[in-house]
């Protein structure tokens, strides 16, 4: 473990995306890390790290993502989501990536969902074709018009736009306000 390592084509350091140590850099340049919040990590690096009360299918049942957050705040960024959700995002280049993203501060934005994830709080837009669990996280996600209710028009969405951007009120903007009260 370690002097010969380099006859493997490997190298450890610290990951860049949570700064966890124990990183391996392979010969292609992927960087493959132990952090299951990692959107670079690999099981077999975890190993014997591996809580017990983990399954090969994701987080612990005791809580729906505790075992994910726990130790976020003592990596680099340190951004703990208020309500975590899970993104299983497989990209372009066809790798499965998991991405743990604050439910609050997710939104979409025609096709894609824009989300900050940990463990650095960045924002990330996902394209809504590529996300495997795409059901889950929308149920997740704060809904702006109940269900059923249909969504304001394009001169009420302006309306409600402008007076939320610049933090005033009219009375057209409290009727339509009233109308749809969670926009």
């Amino acid at each position: 473990m370690g002097f010969l390592d380099f006859l493997k084509g490997e190298k450890k350091l610290q990951c860049p995306n949570c700064g966890a140590d124990g990183a391996k850099q392979l010969k292609d340049g992927t960087i493959r890390c132990p952090n299951r919040a990692c959107p670079n990590f690999d099981a077999g690096l975890a190993g014997a790290a591996t809580p017990a009360n983990w399954t090969a299918a994701g987080p612990p049942a005791g809580g729906p993502l505790s075992g994910l957050l726990s130790g976020l705040k003592s990596k680099k960024g340190g951004f703990v989501p208020a309500r975590p959700i899970a993104i299983r995002y497989r990209n372009f280049q066809n790798q499965d990536k998991e991405f743990i993203a604050d439910a609050d501060a997710t939104v979409r934005k025609k096709n894609h969902l824009v989300a900050t994830v940990a463990p650095k709080g960045t924002k990330i837009a996902l394209s809504r074709d590529r996300i495997q669990n795409l059901s889950e996280v929308e149920n997740a996600l704060p809904q702006k018009v109940e269900s059923g209710q249909p969504w304001p028009s394009p001169r009420e969405r302006q309306v409600l736009g402008y007076h939320k951007k610049h933090g005033t009120s009219s009375p057209l903007y409290q009727k339509i306000r009233a109308k749809y009260p969670n926009w």
